[in-house]
């Protein structure tokens, strides 16, 4: 690619390093940050136009699935996985992400884009709004396995449409509606990630290689040159966070956070 400075490649691996951390700390995923780089970098690199968004989704998910499993194995050691809740999350998102990722594959870019940048600002102004008080207290009784399922379907989904991993609404849910901890659901959204991007990874690829124009080093809709330069710093990121999710009050961060997100979809929208 004719981008690749010096300047460039730094400014990369430190978005990518930040991702990485969010992705342990949060269970997020990371792509809230991916996907606004590479709708950034991928002009640059002279991508043909109608392939720039669906290219973003597809190598932000590409470098969010190694992610996940760093994050896994790294709340794993600490006893916030649960496998059998896991499974059945995992039953939802194979589907959900199959589907999102079918659902984005036949919208146009400019329509895609306008839709991340609407959820970025609903995810931030939740976020900044949300009270932890008003949650119920977390249960460390399992949940039922429809339920499981329905909220892996959600998170599933919502990953693949928007590139992003899915933990911003698969969290949420399990605090809210299945009534886990909040370190048990962290943990368990980053194994759900590892499924979820996975399918979702493998529909990009499907679906952009049915299209008559390609990227450089592109497969499909993801770009594996971006991926191999990134996933190392996230991936080892990701264990940071791990870390520090298990002895930090997340609030301010999450407020920090936020305000990033609401910053990010604005200036998308206005581009568009």
């Amino acid at each position: 690619m004719e981008l690749l400075t010096p300047q460039i490649i730094a400014l990369t691996l430190s978005l990518g390093a930040f991702a990485g951390f969010l992705a342990g700390l949060l269970g997020i995923g990371g792509g809230v940050i991916l996907v606004p780089l590479f709708l950034w970098l991928f002009p640059l690199a002279k991508f043909p136009p109608e392939l720039v968004v669906h290219s973003a989704f597809g190598t932000s998910l590409a470098i969010i699935l190694p992610t996940a499993v760093s994050s896994t194995l790294g709340h794993r050691k600490r006893g916030n996985v649960d496998w059998h809740m896991v499974v059945f999350l995992a039953l939802g998102g194979v589907v959900g992400s199959l589907l999102g990722s079918s659902a984005a594959a036949l919208i146009s870019g400019d329509r895609l884009k306008m839709c991340f940048g609407l959820m970025q600002i609903i995810v931030s102004l939740k976020l900044l709004f949300y009270k932890q008080s008003y949650l119920p207290p977390g249960s460390h009784d399992r949940a039922d396995n429809l339920p499981l399922m329905l909220v892996g379907f959600v998170g599933g989904f919502f990953s693949a449409f928007f590139g992003i991993g899915g933990g911003v609404i698969a969290v949420p849910l399990m605090l809210i509606f299945l009534h886990l901890p909040i370190h048990l659901a962290v943990g368990n959204s980053s194994a759900l990630i590892v499924v979820s991007s996975f399918f979702a990874v493998s529909g990009y690829v499907w679906y952009g290689l049915q299209q008559a124009v390609s990227a450089p080093f592109s497969w499909g809709y993801v770009n594996f040159l971006i991926a191999l330069i990134v996933a190392p710093l996230t991936m080892a990121f990701a264990r940071l966070g791990v870390k520090l999710a298990s002895r930090t009050s997340q609030t301010k961060l999450v407020k920090v956070f936020a305000v990033l997100l609401l910053f990010v979809g604005v200036r998308i929208l206005l581009k568009l």
